[in-house]
């Protein structure tokens, strides 16, 4: 497959790259193929929902291709598929790894839990300038993985300078932009090899799709799709077609999203009872000009703490608009505590390391108006203030 070129506006991408024609009935929407069996004489290709060559898994691919700037791309059954495959295709016995200290809950804990397994070395970095990657640099290193911005502290890397020690040393980059989404940041333009995505998230958008993607060159992908076929980690056709459909809105959804965003991070950072906010697009976030300068747009996605005398947990309960929930992204506002769910599975010890707070909150921004927003906190706060929680105010 040739390189795709976005010469297309976004939204046109969104909607229209990708897409399956109706021979038959001539519909507006791609149609779906659901068989799990496909002839195998006179034919071009062998389908089978296992190698990732479906009409709908092959169509939809070639939507996030076109999204990412890159070649080619896959469609898995989770984010952690998409990250656990990634990362062992290029991976092997005797091999090392260098990560970003700051990373997902659930791919620290795949290093931690599985990579001695499989007798892979890692190093997690001490910072996020470049010499904090270039310094765990071993000659046994293959990859280094990054993510930016991250989950849940949004810490900001710089793309392009990762990308150029990768090369310096022969090594793959890989990037986890589940929080930025193909909307606000794409990697390849950077020189980053290996783009990771949570599809769960901002393509799905809805909190209704549990899926994954990796977008890279047709070299690296070939290479990908060899273990992947192996590890079994597909997609069924029928979320693969709710996913096409999803991803035709998330330009609109995710831009809607970031606007929220701004609003309700200049409101929480104005407020006397927050103590911190973190989001790239405050002017005092320690990577806001480094963000500016490899992102559209800053995202939905932003975290807080409450002053200490307001109990997280009991904040989070006395929200009546806002849902207290695991997931992020969709187009409803959520909030959740990391300490007990994203990063729960790498210890206190560790997440006190990062900078993670038992009252940390990560606060997903949906697409309702910030001023409902802003009152459903002011009435938690007032709730928990006033002893208040669990009546109606």
């Amino acid at each position: 497959m040739k390189k795709n070129v976005m010469k297309k506006g976004l939204n046109t991408i969104c909607t229209h790259e990708g897409e399956l024609n109706d021979e038959q009935f001539k519909g507006a929407v791609s149609p779906l193929y659901m068989s799990t069996s496909y002839a195998f004489e006179d034919v071009e290709v062998k389908r089978y929902p296992r190698y990732f060559n479906t009409p709908n898994q092959v169509a939809l691919s070639q939507k996030i291709a076109a999204l990412e700037h890159t070649q080619a791309a896959m469609i898995f059954g989770s984010g952690m598929a998409a990250v656990s495959t990634a990362l062992l295709a290029f991976l092997k016995a005797g091999d090392h790894v260098v990560l970003q200290k700051t990373l997902y809950g659930g791919t620290y804990n795949f290093v931690n839990e599985e990579f001695s397994k499989y007798g892979i070395a890692y190093s997690f970095t001490n910072g996020l300038e470049p010499e904090d990657f270039e310094s765990k640099i071993k000659e046994n290193t293959k990859v280094i993985f990054v993510e930016t911005p991250s989950n849940p502290l949004l810490t900001i890397t710089d793309l392009e300078a990762v990308a150029k020690i990768a090369k310096k040393y022969g090594l793959v980059s890989m990037i986890d932009n589940t929080f930025a989404s193909p909307v606000n940041q794409n990697p390849a333009d950077f020189g980053i090899d290996v783009i990771i995505h949570s599809a769960t998230k901002y393509m799905g958008g809805h909190s209704d799709i549990c899926a994954g993607a990796v977008a890279s060159t047709e070299e690296h992908m070939d290479r990908i799709f060899q273990l992947a076929k192996n590890l079994g980690g597909s997609l069924s056709d029928y979320t693969v077609w709710l996913l096409e459909r999803s991803i035709k809105t998330m330009g609109i959804r995710v831009k809607a999203q970031n606007n929220n965003a701004q609003h309700m991070a200049e409101y929480l950072e104005a407020h006397s009872e927050i103590d911190k906010v973190y989001y790239p697009g405050l002017p005092n976030h320690p990577g806001h000009e480094l963000a500016k300068s490899q992102m559209h747009g800053f995202g939905g996605m932003l975290s807080f703490e409450l002053n200490p005398k307001y109990d997280a947990s009991l904040f989070q309960k006395a929200l009546q608009l806002i849902k207290p929930s695991m997931s992020l992204a969709g187009v409803e506002s959520t909030v959740l505590s990391p300490a007990q769910t994203s990063h729960a599975l790498i210890g206190p010890e560790e997440r006190i390391n990062q900078g993670i707070s038992d009252g940390l909150i990560r606060f997903s921004v949906g697409i309702e108006e910030p001023e409902d927003l802003i009152a459903d906190i002011e009435q938690a706060l007032t709730k928990v203030r006033d002893g208040k929680i669990g009546l109606k105010v």
